[in-house]
């Protein structure tokens, strides 16, 4: 599990968002933390309405006020400054992953550049889970809050791949890390909402697309029985749905539902920019869910 947390932050309110799952992290796992401050090169006086760290000095007394104020006692928080002015702090964050002993888990808030709300491939945090092969834990402040991270709830969007279990695999450990329950969902398309090329078959052999949709289901069934099963042997509480319709109103609803904390979805990186599901579904998540999202890289 998690044992070594990277916070990158820049000075700014809305990046110190991520600070709150950062310790809730770290005081359940036992993990150390290291807070980064990258100077950025040509940077703007302020960002986000603060001012802006250019100077190293400056920085890491900044750095090391918040660890103080953020993380109790007996958290260990160390902190970086990476003084060589970088244009691309994205890839100096994800450099950084092997520089600093190889943290496990990154920590950061989504006001990055671009904005996650707007498309969550043109932000910092998507581009360091493009370029990396370390989980990012996404925090997304709503109007500048700092609410606390819980993950009593923990939501995991399924697709049937094997190569997106991983997910399940640091949920059901971080849920029983927290005592939480875990909530797994596999959406199955209707003819309705299929895209691409499936919709395309779906307009010319509606018949036989339902019918293929409902042979879907079933092995959704099984295969959520099974991880089911696992999961309650080792003392897990676990529930399971299957639903019908568009995976992003559908996985939006269940999470406002079962009042998820936090969300884990496993994504490709540079060679496939999309989710597991056509239409690049982490994206419109991001934008139709203020809840912070455990972003898993999947191997290539």
């Amino acid at each position: 599990m998690f044992k070594s947390l990277l916070v990158p932050l820049d000075g700014s309110q809305l990046a110190e968002a991520a600070l709150s799952a950062a310790r809730r992290m770290a005081e359940a796992l036992g993990a150390e933390v290291t807070l980064l401050h990258v100077i950025e090169r040509d940077a703007p006086g302020a960002v986000h309405g603060d001012r802006h760290l250019t100077n190293p000095a400056e920085a890491e007394a900044y750095l090391a006020q918040t660890a103080q104020r953020a993380f109790p006692p007996g958290v260990p928080v160390a902190t970086h400054i990476h003084t060589s002015a970088v244009a691309d702090v994205a890839a100096s964050i994800t450099e950084h992953v092997g520089e600093l002993g190889r943290p496990d888990l990154i920590v950061l808030s989504t006001h990055g550049s671009g904005g996650l709300k707007g498309m969550l491939f043109g932000s910092i945090a998507q581009q360091v889970v493009a370029q990396g092969h370390t989980p990012v834990l996404v925090v997304q402040p709503e109007g500048g809050a700092t609410n606390d991270f819980a993950c009593g709830k923990i939501l995991v969007p399924l697709d049937g791949n094997p190569e997106h279990e991983e997910g399940i695999c640091i949920a059901a450990e971080l849920a029983q890390r927290c005592g939480g329950e875990l909530y797994l969902l596999q959406v199955i398309p209707t003819v309705g909402t299929l895209s691409g090329e499936r919709a395309a078959t779906a307009r010319l052999l509606p018949g036989v697309t339902g019918a293929l949709l409902d042979l879907q289901q079933a092995e959704a069934e099984a295969y959520l029985r099974g991880h089911c099963e696992a999961l309650l042997e080792s003392g897990q509480p676990v529930h399971a749905a299957i639903r019908r319709g568009d995976p992003v109103k559908v996985i939006t609803e269940v999470a406002q539902q079962s009042g998820a904390d936090l969300l884990v979805l496993s994504t490709h990186g540079l060679s496939r920019m999309d989710a597991f599901w056509s239409g690049s579904v982490t994206p419109r998540l991001a934008s139709a869910l203020h809840l912070p999202m455990l972003l898993v890289p999947v191997a290539e």
